[in-house]
């Protein structure tokens, strides 16, 4: 009987175990990604700006993804974790009219309220201009349930978030790019002067992403940048996505 009890227990902890293993998805890097708001609107589908008002002339975070090291990468690992920013308002930190303290969770509403020390700098450095107009929320709710939850086993949601606008913090990638000549002024440059711009600032290779004007010319799009898997540190990318820019490529006004 003994002996029973304790094989079940063996399998119960083998089940536990997997399924931490199936939430957690373990992870080689991350792609720190930013992205150029004058080449996201300069296309055939155009952009709306953000009900916050226009952002600034400058690249904005569009997510921190874990990868694996042959190019392949994980995606919406916990359904059971979406991101909820708030039941309130964000800044609002005073209970709607029939709240009840046994309705609410108070573990869950100190998480909510913990993320929403970060809106402004969300707003700022991590902004929609996708349309119709909104408030960011959508956005960061996709890159959360998409990417964030396969570093959960790392980043709670906070530290997701705050992870991404710290890496911003430390990579200024349009004052590489214009100390170097490079400035987005609808001309072209140099493929290989941009990636060598960045890669003298900020000391490891980015790769590249360009999408078409509404002219079909190639123009800089995004910049990827890789990161450990704390979320803190660059590194050098051990495997680029795919795709490719021409030598030429225009970098747009916003």
């Amino acid at each position: 009987m003994k002996a029973n009890s304790t094989v079940t227990l063996i399998k119960i902890l083998a089940l536990l175990c997997l399924s931490v293993l199936c939430v957690s998805q373990e992870f080689d890097f991350f792609y720190f990604v930013q992205q150029w708001p004058g080449s996201y609107c300069d296309t055939k589908q155009s952009c709306c700006y953000p009900t916050t008002g226009k952002p600034a002339a400058d690249f904005g975070i569009h997510g921190l993804w874990p990868n694996y090291q042959d190019g392949k990468y994980p995606q919406n690992c916990d359904s059971k974790n979406p991101f909820n920013p708030d039941k309130f308002d964000f800044g609002q930190l005073y209970p709607p009219v029939g709240w009840s303290v046994k309705q609410h969770n108070f573990t869950s509403l100190n998480r909510q309220v913990k993320i929403a020390d970060l809106r402004s700098s969300m707003q700022k450095n991590w902004p929609t201009l996708a349309c119709p107009s909104g408030n960011g929320v959508g956005f960061w709710t996709h890159e959360w349930e998409k990417h964030g939850t396969c570093s959960e086993s790392v980043l709670d949601q906070h530290g997701y978030f705050q992870a991404a606008l710290g890496l911003q913090k430390q990579v200024n990638l349009l004052q590489a790019l214009t100390s170097a000549g490079i400035n987005p002024d609808g001309r072209s440059y140099s493929l290989s002067n941009i990636k060598s711009a960045i890669q003298e600032t900020v000391g490891f290779t980015p790769w590249i992403e360009c999408n078409t004007d509404t002219s079909g010319n190639s123009q800089l799009y995004q910049i990827y940048l890789c990161v450990d898997t704390t979320g803190k540190n660059l590194i050098e990318c051990p495997v680029f996505p795919r795709g490719k820019c021409g030598s030429e490529i225009e970098f747009p006004s916003f």
